[in-house]
């Protein structure tokens, strides 16, 4: 019997068949190595791109990405800036899509556990979480430690979106979903998109800009049916004074604008307050109890 294997042949085939010649595989530097081919004649696809004669480099994009040696002056490039982004948003999107009914408190990561802001902040996460609401902070101390620890003892949604600060700590111990962001403005978009309302206690810059942030949104129409509670009378009547005599008087805004915030001291009339706008704006309340 012919042994096929030496001449190459497989069963079946004809012997009689003349031999093809196939031009042997390329190896080694000869496959179709750029380096060894005329500028003019050089080309190459990348990715969907279509490269030819000078535009096209001598490395593969797999090369790049392994080469450990090369500098990492990259990932502080804009271009690697946008996948953070990305991601931050897409973590925090998919982490938050199914907590449900939430709002928002926010208050100074300055005010001290005896201070009775820090009880009154406990109160409103409180009953917030009996009201069947999620409660969000920026996960900081404070008032945001006060309001998360408020909903997670009640047996609620805490929650605590943490920034990346060069002076702060980390979530507070209270937090039971927490997220940290790099980018202040992926952090905002969570709370507008996923809180249904503000309460906000006494606090600095950063509590003046969450509050700011949502009358413009709700001025703008950007968000609907967001109401915004002002928990403190004593600290926050002079900025609605200086709202009413200044802002207003001098026509830079409207008096519906000033119509979007309630003020209080009572916790218990913060969350009433809350509930009672959102039915009155059709929607519906969750399943907990109405703060008497």
């Amino acid at each position: 019997m012919t042994e096929h294997r030496e001449s190459g042949l497989g069963e079946g085939s004809d012997p009689a068949a003349p031999e093809t010649e196939r031009e042997p595989m390329p190896t080694g530097p000869e496959r179709v190595h750029q380096a060894s081919v005329p500028l003019r004649e050089r080309i190459k696809r990348r990715g969907p791109m279509l490269l030819r004669r000078g535009q096209v480099d001598l490395t593969t994009t797999d090369q790049r990405l392994l080469d450990s040696a090369g500098e990492a002056d990259w990932v502080h490039t804009d271009p690697w800036r946008v996948m953070r982004i990305q991601a931050e948003f897409v973590e925090g999107f998919g982490a938050l899509a199914e907590l449900g009914p939430a709002i928002g408190v926010f208050g100074s990561a300055r005010t001290a556990v005896d201070h009775p802001q820090y009880a009154q902040a406990e109160e409103v996460g409180r009953l917030l979480a009996e009201a069947g609401f999620a409660v969000i902070t920026g996960g900081g101390p404070g008032a945001m430690e006060a309001a998360n620890k408020g909903a997670s003892e009640a047996g609620g949604a805490s929650v605590g979106l943490g920034i990346e600060l060069p002076f702060e700590t980390g979530l507070n111990a209270w937090v039971d979903k927490g997220i940290n962001f790099r980018y202040f403005f992926a952090r905002k978009t969570m709370f507008v998109k996923y809180s249904s309302g503000f309460v906000v206690l006494p606090g600095g810059v950063g509590t003046l800009d969450e509050l700011f942030e949502a009358l413009t949104l709700v001025q703008t129409q950007k968000v609907t049916r967001f109401p915004v509670v002002l928990l403190g009378t004593a600290y926050w009547q002079g900025l609605i004074d200086w709202m009413r005599d200044v802002l207003l008087a001098d026509g830079k805004i409207r008096e519906s604008d000033l119509d979007h915030l309630h003020l209080t001291d009572d916790p218990a009339d913060a969350v009433r307050h809350v509930i009672d706008r959102l039915e009155a704006d059709g929607v519906a309340r969750p399943s907990g109890s109405y703060p008497e």
